[in-house]
């Protein structure tokens, strides 16, 4: 134990040695894991976001507004018996424009109003959720006697659960991509560092030292460059997220809500901090390893 203790305060020596080389590639590590991350961030605010209305599937039914009794009646009928129609509830003209009246920002509109413009209507749930049923049912009703139009409440809560699944293959190709990226540009600064040692490994070798000791510092030195990196990326992320809140929430206001965007999760940034780490591991792991590949070859 304490020879990983001693080879750790080595590494990190070297990385104090050259702060503005190190500096630098700790930002560019940032930069780069901030852009997957922050987009995982965002999906993961819309996701909450929308969460909060209604995705079940529900069909409005505006009668017309000269639709007299009988036609409610049959309607509701009809409704009552249809085999894909799970439940229904009825919401009259008067009671919409009382809560019409009641939206934040819209009392004076309705306030102003000479007649009650708003139809009768009818709530469906649907038995099966399935898009192609939700349409078929949808034009069945919007065809009915008495019927103006029928609507697909939540079609547009749909879309955006289809956008944000999307988003979250597209983060994952992006992260894929930049963690390549990051390996080799990782694994390039170790073999600089190999390079500035290498009559030290060759004597090393050739006194008998094995590949896992001349691996160590250097896996050590690549660890504490990816774990830094990941540290500035959250940095990043959080003083991001703060500054945009300013906007949102001003955005949010004027639709009456006090939505916000939230910082990473205490999971979410150990996650991101172990797979920087993991990231300069492995950088550093495969040009050590290509190195030592290449010196048996050469000695032997």
């Amino acid at each position: 134990m304490s020879r990983h203790w001693r080879t750790l305060k080595v590494a990190m020596g070297r990385l104090a040695g050259t702060p503005l080389a190190t500096l630098v590639t700790i930002l560019v590590i940032g930069i780069a894991l901030s852009l997957p991350a922050g987009l995982y961030l965002l999906l993961s605010n819309l996701a909450q976001a929308s969460s909060a209305f209604e995705t079940q599937p529900q069909i409005s039914l505006f009668l017309r507004l000269d639709a007299g009794k009988e036609a409610q009646s049959q309607i509701e009928k009809k409704l009552k018996s249809h085999a894909a129609v799970k439940s229904f509830r009825f919401v009259g003209r008067d009671q919409a424009l009382m809560a019409l009246s009641a939206s934040n920002g819209l009392g004076d509109l309705a306030a102003g109003l000479p007649d009650n413009p708003l139809p009768d209507t009818y709530i469906l749930s649907a038995r099966d959720s399935e898009a192609t049923q939700l349409d078929k049912l949808r034009l069945e009703v919007s065809k009915w006697p008495g019927v103006e139009a029928a609507d697909l409440d939540s079609a547009w809560v749909r879309r955006l659960n289809a956008m944000l699944d999307l988003g979250r293959q597209l983060t994952f190709m992006l992260s894929a991509l930049l963690a390549f990226g990051l390996i080799a540009g990782m694994g390039n600064i170790i073999r600089l560092q190999i390079l500035t040692r290498q009559e030290e490994i060759e004597v090393s070798k050739l006194i008998g030292a094995t590949d896992r000791f001349i691996r160590l510092p250097f896996l050590y030195h690549g660890a504490l460059q990816g774990l830094l990196g990941g540290l500035a990326a959250w940095a990043i992320i959080a003083v991001s997220a703060q500054l945009l809140n300013f906007s949102v929430a001003s955005l949010a206001a004027l639709y009456g809500s006090s939505f916000h965007l939230d910082g990473l999760y205490l999971s979410d940034a150990a996650a991101l901090l172990g797979f920087s780490t993991i990231l300069g591991w492995v950088g550093a792991y495969l040009a050590v390893s290509h190195f030592l590949r290449h010196f048996k070859l050469t000695h032997h």
